[in-house]
């Protein structure tokens, strides 16, 4: 019974320096694995960005879970352990609790530093947070500035090249409307400048988000401010060209629509009888009238230049509008050139009229009457007439021309025609109407000289007036009964009427008046 007793109290010291060594060896595993945990919590490295710190809080939520997987085995174990060897009242009991007390003051450390950690991380986070907002918010402002920045520039160097003052007014209205606006820019390129200082307070690298700098901004800033002084200079420039470009245009419009307002005078003198001296005066008056006119048109050749230069001057600036006046050089030349050679043609049919006067017998009554008629029916003073005014002209010079329907065919038009307009150019001058007219009124004056020969051989010794004795006695009845009727008794150079004698040389020309 002694053997068995002592092998008993052998048998509880042995089981008690089992369990002893059993809560040691699972002490050293609690201990080893708090020990590796330890060693991973001894990192500085808490991110470099965003990215970066929420790889490492994930990791960090990892580790927190093994630990309170660890808590929830290996702690709660050992602990467990402790407190059975503690209820048996183990011979090592005071070993085991500091054993226990030392790995769980190491293990509230580990909880500790872990904690410590991950509220670094989350701080780590919520700064490049931060830092991520002042990137967006530059990259986005600085985008919108930069687009501002290039319509500006495209709009500030455009080049300046208007064609009046209305346009250059404009253009300098929206300059100014832009600098009004440069506020707002100015505003905006604050902001970018505080966000900037904000980023650059984090010391981080640049902005992943854009290529644009704060320094590359405030050059973009400074070459405005150095557009909008050449813009401006370049519109005072301008400005000072549409104002020397309007006088050239006002001086042209001023010698232009007085050169133009002479020409019409001019014509109108020309062609609606000023000339005829208040229509009592002679052919040779009204040449010389004409030859007077038509000189002070060759004098005013020198004004025409005066234009021309001007307009010149004007083609050089690249004018190419004139709200002032509607002529031109070409069409004022042109102009010009037709009252010159009107002016030669009226001298030339005057010229006409005295030769015909003087050669063929036509009056000058009659001549100044087809004159005056034809500048009647002249209605635009174009210096000639279209066929219907000319048919009109006709017949209030007491041609019986007959009445047609028009599309008609009128022969007996149709044959003037073709002396007048042979070539039918729809119009007859005043030379071709005149040279027509003195033609007809020739016939009339020869065939008027026939008719009063054959009175002058009816009356014995060719006396200038016939008996009616000797117009029955030569005329049939008829013919005879007309003359009487129609002759106006004979008046000798004393005014005394001799009984039935008739002034045939005045009933002659009488037949004979158009």
């Amino acid at each position: 019974s002694d053997l068995e007793k002592a092998a008993a109290q052998r048998k509880a010291k042995l089981d008690e320096n089992s369990a002893f060594l059993q809560f040691n060896w699972k002490a050293d595993v609690v201990e080893s694995w708090i020990g590796e945990k330890e060693n991973s919590l001894k990192t500085d490295d808490y991110g470099r960005d965003l990215s970066s710190v929420q790889t490492l809080l994930t990791k960090q939520e990892t580790f927190d879970a093994g630990l309170q997987a660890f808590q929830q085995e290996g702690i709660a174990n050992i602990t467990a352990l402790k407190d059975q060897l503690l209820a048996a009242k183990h011979i090592q009991s005071k070993a085991i609790e500091a054993r226990h007390a030392s790995l769980m003051k190491r293990w509230t450390q580990l909880l500790a530093n872990s904690a410590t950690r991950k509220k670094k991380l989350l701080e780590a986070q919520s700064h490049f947070r931060k830092v991520e907002d002042l990137f967006l918010t530059f990259a986005k402002k600085a985008s919108a500035f930069n687009s501002w920045f290039e319509n500006a520039e495209e709009d500030l160097t455009d080049p300046v090249r208007c064609n009046s003052l209305e346009e250059i007014k404009a253009l300098r209205e929206a300059h100014d409307a832009f600098r009004s606006s440069l506020s707002s820019a100015q505003a905006d390129f604050n902001q970018l400048a505080e966000l900037d200082r904000q980023i650059k307070s984090f010391r981080v690298a640049s902005n992943p988000y854009t290529w644009f700098t704060m320094e590359a901004l405030e050059e973009t800033w400074r070459n405005l401010q150095k557009i909008i002084k050449e813009r401006e200079l370049e519109l005072q420039k301008e400005q000072r060209r549409q104002e020397e470009n309007d006088k050239l245009r006002q001086e042209f419009a001023q010698h232009a629509n007085a050169f133009h307002q002479w020409i019409q005078e001019t014509r109108t003198y020309l062609l609606d009888g000023s000339c005829m001296v208040e229509e009592s005066g002679t052919l040779e008056s009204q040449l010389e009238a004409t030859k007077r006119k038509h000189q002070e048109i060759r004098a005013m050749r020198s004004q025409l230049k005066k234009i021309e230069d001007l307009g010149a001057a004007m083609e050089e600036a690249l004018i190419l509008d004139n709200k002032y006046t509607e002529h031109s050089t070409v069409g004022l030349a042109q102009q010009w050139d037709q009252l010159d050679q009107l002016g030669m043609r009226m001298q030339h049919n005057l010229e006409q009229q005295i030769q015909a006067r003087n050669t063929t017998g036509v009056t000058e009554e009659a001549l100044k009457e087809f004159s005056m008629m034809f500048k009647h029916f002249d209605k635009d003073k174009s210096g000639r007439l279209n066929h219907q005014e000319f048919k009109s002209c006709l017949r209030s010079l007491g041609y019986d021309l007959p009445m047609v329907e028009e599309g008609e065919p009128d022969p007996e038009f149709e044959a003037i025609l073709d002396t007048v307009d042979p070539n039918r150019d729809g119009h007859v001058s005043l030379q071709e109407y005149m040279a027509f007219m003195i033609s007809r009124e020739t016939e009339n004056v020869k065939s008027s000289e026939e008719i009063e020969s054959a009175f002058r051989a009816l009356s014995s010794e060719g006396k200038p007036y016939v008996t009616k004795e000797e117009l029955y006695q030569n005329l049939t009845r008829e013919q005879a009964d007309y003359c009487v009727s129609h002759m106006k008794p004979y008046v000798d150079g004393k005014g005394r009427e001799l009984p039935t004698a008739f002034d045939y040389v005045e009933f002659t020309r009488s037949l004979f008046v158009n």
